[in-house]
Order: structure tokens, then sequence, then C-alpha cells
């Protein structure tokens, strides 16, 4: 019999309906683990003294190293930050005058705290509390008195008052304030505070009594803040974000990356995604919206979606003597806004779209469509040329880094690839939106530049000899055949499915290595395998070379696209790996170096130590292309065309078709089979199976869906909850398709990964 379910705590950050876990009782089988969050704590061996970080879901995170604050970078961000201003510098521990040191200690990090073993009885555990500034440091097993002291440089004791010992803090117009677990006296030793209780408590506030509240607050209920800050994971794990498969690393790394990922959503500035940890804990236009389907679509959660578009929406600009008019910030952090960016707006657009398409939620095309009218209008009064491409400055694409005296490194003005691709979706999707809102003269102009763009593009960005496409359109209009990867967001502005594959042939070749997309080509002049090296600023490599894992997500696509199904698996893979060896525990990070250093393995893991889209992309491509989930929900449309490796011979997951939740489960003996649990959708499904025929089949609430394939046939069967054959089709493989394979497979089958060279 399957376990109740537990009571979910925060239940706004899952957004399913209040009677969602029947539904999942009755739909899922098997037993769920007993406690899937706590099976996920990872042990950190000392040699690798990794990152471990939490953020409150609001304006805080804590980066803690676990067992030394060595990094050369991270360090600095060391212990707690509260918008964008550094805290303190975390903290040491005392048993009986005696430090505790933290590079003895057995360490496991969990999605929800640290926990250190200090020996055999001692044990440390560090808690922040969601949505406030508030830490708890628990002790157990150890003899009175205990005792903590805040490191870093500006922290200094202001005053003992009664039970609570406040200090400045490090930055910021901020008070800390310190008390024991229980309310007690305390003890200083000059800035130790020492008390006879199990722990500490650790509160930031604007004044003292906000940080005292705060205190009061843990002492009273740090019991029941600890049990929601679980709770709220365990729903994301549970519930529209649960996987299972026979890969326990895969099973591991998926809910992991599901709650890293989660944790970067957060409440400091309106709702928004932190670009990335620890530098990055602002919201970013373009970071953003590439994130938002993979952080928060594929996983159902939809409210959060819509307040997403809604927050960023507010910082549109709307001064129409701007060349700024009608787009979306940059950079929104507390005290700046900027709108220096080509790609933030279109992608916004599209990110709208994407909602509207997995939520069903039209209502929302009605309250944004000015702000999608603005984004168009101001793009053609002030961006738009006369062959209808999207113009750009030369830092106003994702690969912006620039010098002292602010020249762009990567200049790719005036008319980048990618620029073009979103530009032109851009357009499709307010042609959508027009269509809806039966504004048919804005979407017959829309539909008309759209199709326009993709016409020259065609024309205007291949060449002879190059089997790949330019870069971008310098400002006298020559195309730039430097090979990056930015032309794989493109490749749907092309009809040639022979240019298509030869130039992602070469891209894979030339830029795809085991561990990641690198952005230039190894055998380019520019070309700079290491981040970090003392011949060049670091910024000269950034996009010159350095492999950016957020990339790995439209690669894998693109082969996925191609059947390519190993190959993309090997650097999926590798992602999964990563998260649970390398880096931040539990996620990706911002960068790698293109080349291992001389005597090690693997690239060296750079930039920010956890970033939203490196995360996203690889959820994401999990859903829409292993899994092939792609809803259309408002026109009653879901695509099922699912592209598992050899490697997953057994899976169950959950995901959401507007309000409804899906059950999905793969067997691959004694034919690979797919079932989907519909519980209350009428839907169109469309099963694409390579390389058999298209099938389409109309659901009913409280039906399953059964895929067989065979060598020869493809089975499709409807069935009702007793089981009992409603309906059944057969699908042989299409000439057209088959042909479309095995030419794919001559070009792009084995397809080797790029390689350092000597």
């Amino acid at each position: 019999m399957r376990a109740k379910r537990r009571p979910r705590l925060h239940d706004e950050c899952v957004h399913a309906p209040e009677d969602r876990a029947k539904l999942y009782a009755a739909a899922l089988p098997m037993p769920e683990p007993p406690d899937l969050l706590a099976a996920l704590a990872l042990a950190v061996p000392r040699a690798a003294n990794r990152i471990a970080s939490y953020t409150n879901k609001a304006a805080a995170f804590y980066c803690a190293q676990t067992h030394a604050a060595r990094h050369p970078e991270y360090t600095w961000f060391e212990g707690l930050n509260v918008a964008r201003n550094r805290i303190f510098s975390g903290y040491d521990l005392f048993v009986n005058g005696q430090l505790l040191d933290n590079r003895r200690a057995s360490v496991t990090v969990g999605p929800a705290c640290l926990v250190r073993q200090h020996g055999p009885a001692l044990q440390e555990q560090l808690w922040l509390v969601d949505y406030k500034s508030l830490l708890e440091i628990d002790l157990t097993g150890a003899s009175p008195p205990l005792g903590i002291e805040l490191r870093g440089e500006q922290v200094r004791l202001l005053r003992l008052a009664g039970d609570v010992a406040f200090f400045s803090a490090q930055e910021g117009d901020f008070v800390l304030a310190v008390a024991a677990r229980q309310p007690g006296p305390l003890t200083l030793l000059g800035q130790r505070v020492e008390a006879s209780g199990a722990g500490f408590f650790i509160a930031c506030g604007r004044d003292e009594a906000e940080a005292t509240a705060l205190l009061r607050e843990g002492q009273q209920h740090g019991a029941a803040l600890k049990l929601a800050r679980q709770q709220r994971m365990r729903a994301i794990l549970e519930t529209t974000s649960f996987t299972n498969t026979n890969d326990d690393s895969l099973t591991r790394a998926l809910r992991w990356l599901a709650l890293t990922t989660d944790q970067l959503v957060t409440r400091q500035q309106g709702d928004g995604i932190y670009a990335g940890l620890p530098w990055f804990n602002e919201y970013w236009g373009r970071d953003e919206f590439i994130a938002l389907p993979g952080a928060v679509l594929v996983t159902g959660q939809f409210a959060t979606a819509r307040q997403l578009l809604l927050a960023f929406a507010r910082y549109q600009n709307a001064d129409l003597s701007s060349k700024f008019y009608g787009r979306v910030p940059n950079i929104v952090s507390p005290g700046t806004t900027d709108y220096h960016t080509a790609d933030g707006t279109p992608r916004f657009v599209i990110a709208l779209l994407d909602y509207v398409r997995y939520s069903g939620d039209t209502g929302l095309i009605r309250q944004l469509y000015p702000v999608v009218q603005a984004s168009i209008a101001g793009a053609l009064a002030h961006w738009v040329d006369d062959q209808g491409y999207l113009r750009h400055a030369d830092n106003e694409t994702w690969m912006d880094a620039r010098d002292a005296q602010h020249v762009a490194y990567t200049p790719r003005g005036s008319r980048a690839n990618d620029i073009q691709a979103l530009w032109y979706q851009q357009l499709r999707a307010g042609a959508y939106f027009a269509a809806h809102l039966r504004d048919e003269a804005s979407r017959a102009q829309w539909q008309q530049l759209a199709e326009r763009v993709r016409r020259n593009f065609a024309r205007d960005y291949r060449a002879t000899p190059h089997d790949y496409l330019a870069d971008h359109l310098t400002e006298s209009g020559q195309a730039d055949f430097t090979l990056r990867p930015n032309q794989l967001f493109a490749l749907d502005l092309l009809d040639d499915p022979a240019f298509t594959r030869r130039a992602l042939r070469t891209v894979w070749t030339e830029l795809v290595y085991p561990w990641g997309v690198a952005t230039l080509a190894r055998h380019d002049p520019q070309f700079h395998p290491y981040h970090h090296s003392p011949a060049y600023h670091k910024d000269a490599a950034y996009h010159r070379g350095t492999v950016w894992p957020w990339l790995n997500g439209i690669a894998m696509q693109r082969m996925l696209e191609a059947g390519q199904v190993e190959t993309a698996w090997q650097l999926f893979n590798y992602s999964n790996r990563q998260a649970l060896t390398r880096g931040v525990v539990g996620g990706l990070g911002e960068n790698l170096d293109a080349y291992p250093h001389p005597g090690q393995s693997e690239p060296r893991l750079t930039g920010a130590y956890l970033q939203a889209w490196s995360n996203a992309e690889q959820l994401r491509v999990w859903y829409q292309y292993f899994l092939g989930i792609r809803p259309d929900v408002p026109n009653n449309l879901l695509t099922l065309a699912p592209r598992l490796p050899a490697v997953l011979t057994d899976l169950t997951y959950h995901f959401m078709v507007g309000e409804s939740t899906v059950v999905g489960k793969y067997a691959a003996a004694p034919h690979p089979t797919h079932t989907y649990a519909f519980a209350d959708c009428h839907l169109t499904v469309v099963v694409d199976i390579l390389p058999f025929a298209l099938v389409e089949v109309a659901v009913q609430p409280n039906t399953t869906l059964r895929v067989m394939v065979t060598t020869q046939l493809l089975h499709v069967e409807s069935l009702a909850q007793s089981g009992q054959l409603l309906a059944a089709q057969t699908a042989a493989p299409a000439p057209a398709r088959l042909a479309r394979q095995q030419q794919d497979d001559a070009v792009l089958g084995g397809v080797p990964f790029a390689s350092p060279l000597l």
C-alpha cells in the first residue's frame, strides 16, 4: 500500500490543486522512497572541499566550503550574503574553548542543510530559513559551554543586551544578532559568544529590533521553520518533479538539479531568478528567460512562471524618446536597471509563449499584449534595418565581455545570427498572440516580417566554401565566418537539411567537448583554452574558448532532433556526473576551461559556482527532448517524442499539461514501452517516435496511453482505468522520415567530440 502523503507547506512553490495528492495516489502504483529529500544527502571527501550553497528564496544566500575556506574566488563570499552585501564571512565553533576543525570533519551536504560530524558524537547542522535572513546552527553531542565567533574584517561586537549579542555587518546597513537556540544567558570572550545551549541563531536585520524579532521567531518556531523548508523541497521532489530511474546517479542528479535550480527562484526584488551565485544574485533579462522553461515550466510551476513574467514586464522601458523603448532590462538589481541587451526582450516574448503553451493561461496574453506590442514597435523604430534584421551594438548579445576601455572582446555587431533567430521567434510569437486576440493587422504584419527575416537569412549567412553559418554580419554587411556555437540557435531559419546536418557536424567536432560547448573554434588565432591564465585577462577568454554548460542544451537538442540519442546522452551524462561529484553540490556552474591543464584529466570549473541557465537547460532538454514532452494547451495538443538512451531500462516521472498531472513510465523490455496515465485531460496527443509515421490519438480523462515499439511497427493503445482497450492504432516507418534518419545517421552517426590540440 502506498504511504500516506505528507501535508505540503509553502504549496505556492508547487502550484498544484488541493486534490493533487489524490490524483497521484490513484495514478502511481509503485511506492515512493520513505524520504526522497533525506536520500539525496551527499558525503563530500575532505580532498574535494566542495561548495555548499543555500538561499532563503528571498534576498539572502549562504556560501560554505565544506572543509576549508580556501577557494581563490569564492572565499570572498564565504558566509551570509544579503541583497548583494557580504554580511559575515562564516563562523568558528568552540566546545569547551576548543576550536572545531572543519578540515577534520566528515561532511554531508543535503539540499536543506549542511552537516559536519566532528568525531563520533559531535554533530553540527547549518540551516538557512526560508524567506528570512535567519541561520540556525545546531550542535548535538557536545558538552557546554559552546562558543561561536563570526568571521569578517568589519564584523565587530556592538553590545550585549541580555541574551542577545549585536554585531556590525561586513557590508551594508545591517545589524547582526546572535543568541542561543534556547533563550539563556550569554558570555563574551572578546568577539566570541558562549552559551550553555545546543547551538545558536544568527539573524540579520536593518536594525536591532528587526534582528531580535527574527531571533525570537527562531527560538519559538525553529523546528517548524526547518520542517517548512524540508516540506517545500519534498513537495517539489514528490509531485511535478518526481523522477525515478534504474540509473541511481541519473535519478539523484535530476532531483538535485531540480532543487538547486529552485533555490535560485527568489523574491529579492519582486519575483525573479538569480542569474548565478556568488556574483550574480540579481535578475538578468536574458538569463532569466533562457532559464525559465527549465526552471519552472517543465516542472509545472506555472503560477511562479506567471509571476516572473509579470514582475519583469514592469521594468519594460516605456520612454518613447529612448532608443531602448520597448526593451526589457538586461539587469535588475537593487538600485540598477540596465537595458543594454538585444536578446533579453525577444527571450521575454518567447518565454511568454512557452508559458501559455504549457499552462493554457491565455488570459495572460491579453494582460501582457501591450508589452509585446511595445517590444516589437521599439525594435522596428530603432533597431531593424532595411533587410528586416535586428541590429545591435557589439556587446549586446550574450557574448558581452568588454575591456577597461569598454571595447568588446567578442564584437558581434551589428547582426549576430542568434539575435536574428530570436527576433524571428519574437515576431512569430507576437503573431500567435495577435491571432488569439483577433488583431489581424498586427498578425499579418509580424508574420510577414518574420518570413522576410527567414528568407534573407538563408541568403546572407551562407557562402561557399563554408559548411556552417556566418556568426554575424558586420556594420558594412560583410558575413563574418568566425566559428562559434551561436548558429545552433539559428538552424531553424534554414530549409536545407543537408546543410543543417553538415553545420551541426562542424560545430560538434570543433566546439563540443565531452564536458561542454566552447565559445570559439580551437583553430582560431584568438582561441584561449583556459579561462584563467597569466597571459591574458580572464574576460579575453570568457567568450573566446571558455566552455559554457548552458550551451549544452541547444547542442543536445539539435543532436536529439537528428536522432543521435547516444551522442547527446554522453554530454548530458557528463553534466549529471559533475553535479554529483564536482563544484557546487548538486548544481552546475557557469564555465569550464576548454582544455584540462597539463597533468589533469578534467578541465577546471570556473566562473559562478551555480548558474541558473546551466541547471535549467539540463532540465529543459531532459523533459522536452529526452522525454519528448512538448505541450500546446491552447490548441489542446501534446507532442510525445521520447528519445531515450540504451542505459535507461526503467523510468517513472511526472509532468504537467495545463492543470492536469500526467504520470509517465517507460520499460525497455520485452519491447520498449511508454505509458502515460492521464487524470483529467481532453487532448490530442501526437506520438512521434523515429522513424515511424506520426500517430494522433484523442485522450480522455482517466485513460492510459500505451506506446510500444517493435522492429517493424509502432503500437499505440488507449486504455480505460479498468484496463479495457478503448482504441488501437499501428504505424509503420514513414519512408520520408526513414530516409531523413538514414541521411542524418550517415553524417552524424558516431560523430566525434572536439578534443584539445597539442
